[in-house]
């Protein structure tokens, strides 16, 4: 029976209308535009068993979900057809990218839409992806990305295979099984604590302890309520690798400092900035192995960091953010979460795990500010129905009063920033992009 991990499960519940749990991004590809038969047959040719799946609760959650085969599944329920008035400038994608991002996906269905975006500028038409969290994370959404995507111009369109689908388990089976379910995780949790570098832990807590004692802003967290408003930002992974070749540390200190850049002036803009202010960011780590490439699930972990948002010197900024990821890694602490959190959550029950995942993201909350996550992609052409792929932009939701994030996303040389935010709670998300450009600026002539 393939039943939902914990860590699927607490996003699955978590949904929410106001924060729906889904993740995505935006494929921009030069023309000219396939027909939408053409695009319709390459997902026939292309789509994982997974994707044919739908979930299934169970009676008063006496269990996690299950995954069962959607036996009335229609292509063309999940991949559909817009068009874009011309122009078709890159504004008026984001925004249409923004309005399909605000709605939540049909919970009946199996949970991942694709939307056909015709009449950009210059002959480009794009694809709109969004998958339910509760089926990948980061990784694993780009891997259903390179699935669809080819490394080669000419590649061949494959012919679909037939498919039947599986009958669904007996509800009674599936009961008796999550009932009995969490008895079994005993044994994982005692091998999860034995396997812990309880020191290395513990010498990292009083460092956590008083990043949590930083004080932050107050406007970045608040009730989310239905629209979106969605811009990005860019810079080039060369620039990226020159800074970080002077002044040390990785790609993704220099990027998280950039994002402190930005964050520094909105509130700034906001006239919030205050000496000692930092913005705390939950900023997610992949914990998959190589053998789970391609596993449609989330293996993922998780650190805080303080942005410090107060210090108005650049290279200080990096080398603050440095030495916090630098603790943080030595420390281990996104595994150790990882693997507690999972096996916390196979201990509890469906019902509990459901009223702890939708009470983490209705309780007020004030720890953290943002989410970025930033995952790499591919450094050479990527192709579609012998189109070039262009340009991927990331979404990433907005929940648990949060109001705003941050997607990463590097391909072909550039780094690229999907912003969502609360239309209501940061109006001035534009500000945010435009700061994270500046800091990157701000690096560049300080490292010259």
């Amino acid at each position: 029976m393939d039943r939902m991990s914990a860590v699927d499960a607490g996003f699955y519940f978590s949904e929410d209308p106001a924060a729906p749990m889904h993740v995505g991004s935006v494929l921009v590809f030069e023309g000219p535009a396939p027909s939408y038969g053409d695009v319709l047959r390459l997902f026939a040719g292309k789509l994982v068993p997974g994707y044919r799946r739908r979930v299934r609760e169970l009676p008063f959650n006496l269990g996690r979900p299950v995954w069962v085969d959607d036996e009335h599944f229609r292509l063309s329920h999940h991949v559909r057809r817009v068009a874009v008035a011309a122009p078709g400038a890159d504004d008026q994608l984001r925004e249409l990218a923004g309005r399909l991002f605000s709605q939540g996906l049909d919970m009946r269905r199996p949970l991942w839409e694709a939307w056909f975006v015709e009449g950009l500028e210059g002959g480009r038409w794009a694809v709109v992806c969004k998958v339910h969290h509760c089926l990948v994370d980061g990784v694993a959404g780009m891997g259903l990305l390179q699935a669809l995507l080819d490394w080669r111009a000419d590649a061949p369109v494959p012919v679909p295979t037939p498919w039947t689908p599986q009958p669904a388990p007996s509800v009674v089976g599936s009961v008796v099984e999550g009932v009995l379910a969490p008895l079994g995780s005993l044994g994982r949790m005692l091998r999860v604590g034995a396997g812990v570098d309880g020191l290395s832990v513990l010498r990292s807590l009083p460092g956590t302890a008083r990043r949590l004692a930083v004080r932050t802003p107050g406007s970045l967290n608040g009730p989310v309520g239905l629209g979106r408003r969605w811009v990005w930002a860019k810079a080039g992974l060369a620039e990226i690798k020159r800074i970080r070749g002077v002044a040390g540390g990785t790609v993704n200190d220099v990027i998280l400092a950039a994002v402190a850049s930005g964050f520094r002036a909105l509130l700034a803009k906001r006239d919030e900035l205050r000496p000692g202010l930092v913005v705390r960011t939950l900023v997610p780590v992949s914990t998959r192995s190589s053998e789970e490439r391609g596993v449609l699930t989330n293996r993922v972990g998780a650190v805080l960091v303080n942005l410090p948002v107060s210090e108005p010197d650049p290279l200080r900024r990096l080398a603050d953010v440095r030495g916090q990821m630098d603790g943080l890694k030595r420390s281990g602490q996104a595994v150790v979460a990882s693997d507690v959190v999972s096996g916390l959550g196979d201990l509890a029950s469906g019902a509990v795990l459901a009223w702890a995942s939708r009470a983490v993201m209705r309780v007020p909350q004030r720890v953290v500010q943002t989410v970025v996550t930033n995952v790499p992609g591919p450094g050479v052409p990527m192709w579609m129905l012998g189109r070039r792929l262009a340009e991927v932009w990331p979404y990433v939701p907005v929940a648990g009063n949060v109001r705003v994030s941050v997607g990463v996303f590097s391909y072909l040389g550039e780094v690229v920033f999907g912003i969502t935010a609360d239309v209501d709670g940061v109006p001035d998300v534009g500000v945010l992009a435009e700061g994270i450009r500046e800091g990157f600026d701000e690096l560049v002539a300080a490292t010259a």
